[in-house]
């Protein structure tokens, strides 16, 4: 009697091996009385009776199908099963992950351009995300003539959808056609807008849009390729210095590296020569001169009759008759004095 009863059983359940299906419809000629709904984690059971939604099931786990679900169906929920006679349903599994789509252009698409008669021809490539959104549309306009839907099909709906609209919002948004990478993000949010508008439609959301490149023609990106090494270097004294390096680099031997290193050379001792005149200075500057004398604190030239200096606040100690005691410094160098002394031994100046 057990071998009889368990022939009419059914496990309703989705057993996902692919990552890019949208959802699955599960369908037999009726369920059986006994028959169990299994929801796995990241999916909701949806069951259907003549296209119609009788009740949606998002918690995962294992129901059996007469005492668990039926109770909770729309117009089923007194259906009762007969010994040989079963529930003529069908059961649409919906996968509720984000999907990625990878998605490029499939002919170049011209932008028009004044500096360029006919037009510029532009490919892009990027990715967006889209996921189910609303099952009752999805269920009217997809699944109720589908088995599956998958990411392939979402391209085929939009990869020519995509043209037109970089078409638009390049037009829009591409302040600078040769360098369109810069206003992606804008270009991106304008086209992530429109597209959802339409995907809507199917019961689809696009949650993410990204453009990772603009492709040029070889001539024209060149050419983009060539106005930024230039603006890089800024302008023609540094082009040159660079190219002078480059010389060095890959022809040593060349006369135009022979040139380069003269000039570095040149360069390098006018550049000596302005760090000696300026340390030159500098020393003058702190000379003793006529009517001065210098700051044992700082080492600068202070007046003979100021106290304190000016640069860096230190006494000023004269050696003299009065300052036998003390700790005195050479009014001609600074240096300090050995008590006693009647001339420097830094520079020989007479202290008295």
């Amino acid at each position: 009697m057990g071998l009889f009863s368990n022939q009419f059983l059914n496990v309703i359940e989705w057993n996902e091996t692919r990552d890019d299906v949208f959802f699955w419809k599960w369908r037999n000629n009726e369920i059986k009385k006994g028959s169990r709904l299994i929801i796995k984690p990241g999916q909701d059971a949806i069951f259907l009776y003549n296209g119609k939604i009788e009740g949606i099931f998002k918690d995962e786990g294992n129901y059996e199908i007469e005492t668990q679900i039926i109770p909770f169906l729309s117009t089923l929920k007194g259906f009762k099963f007969g010994f040989n006679s079963g529930l003529r349903a069908e059961v649409l599994f919906v996968n509720t992950k984000e999907f990625l789509v990878k998605w490029g252009t499939k002919n170049a698409i011209n932008i028009p351009s004044p500096r360029m008669p006919g037009g510029i021809p532009i490919r892009s490539f990027g990715t967006f995300s889209v996921k189910i959104d609303d099952y009752i549309v999805l269920i009217d306009k997809i699944a109720g003539v589908k088995q599956e839907f998958t990411v392939d099909d979402v391209k085929e709906r939009t990869l020519g959808m995509l043209d037109q609209l970089l078409m638009k919002w390049i037009s829009k948004e591409g302040k600078d056609l040769f360098n369109l990478q810069a206003n992606a993000f804008d270009i991106s949010k304008g086209i992530k807008v429109d597209l959802d508008m339409e995907l809507i439609k199917i019961g689809l959301t696009v949650t993410d849009f990204n453009i990772s490149s603009f492709n040029y023609p070889e001539q024209i990106q060149k050419m983009i390729e060539k106005n930024a090494s230039n603006e890089m270097v800024g302008d023609i004294n540094r082009y040159r210095d660079i190219g002078m390096v480059d010389a060095i680099t890959n022809n040593p031997n060349s006369g135009m590296a022979g040139m380069a290193q003269a000039g570095a050379g040149m360069a390098m001792g006018i550049e000596m020569a302005r760090q000696m005149a300026r340390s030159m200075s500098q020393d003058n500057d702190r000379a003793a001169t006529p009517g001065t004398i210098i700051c044992p604190g700082c080492n600068r030239p202070v007046a003979e009759n100021m106290n304190f200096c000016s640069s860096c606040g230190t006494k000023i100690v004269r050696a003299d008759a009065s300052n036998q005691g003390a700790v005195n410094f050479c009014h001609g160098c600074g240096a300090k004095l050995v008590p006693g002394a009647k001339f420097c031994s830094g520079c020989g100046t007479k202290l008295e």
